[in-house]
């Protein structure tokens, strides 16, 4: 789950340097997004990521988070087939 925060705050940090204010993230898991939108807890490690996630955000302006079925991910997709395991 490391890499789906990673990105998830890579994509806000990038985001917020574009300027860009009105921001509808999507992703394939259901922990993080859940997480990230508060309608889960957060344990372990990703206490960490959470922590950080809401530091990068605005609360007067939170980022929408969706999540979207692993086959529906175009770019997680081509991002699997370049980093085959």
């Amino acid at each position: 789950m490391d890499a789906e925060w990673l990105a998830l705050i890579h994509a806000v940090g990038l985001a917020r340097k574009l300027g860009l204010t009105y921001v509808v993230f999507i992703g394939d898991s259901v922990a993080v997004v859940n997480q990230a939108n508060g309608t889960a807890k957060c344990r372990g490690g990703n206490i960490q990521h959470l922590e950080e996630f809401r530091a990068i955000t605005s609360a007067a302006n939170p980022p929408r988070i969706r999540h979207i079925k692993r086959s529906q991910n175009l770019a997680g997709i081509a991002l699997a087939r370049l980093h085959a395991r």
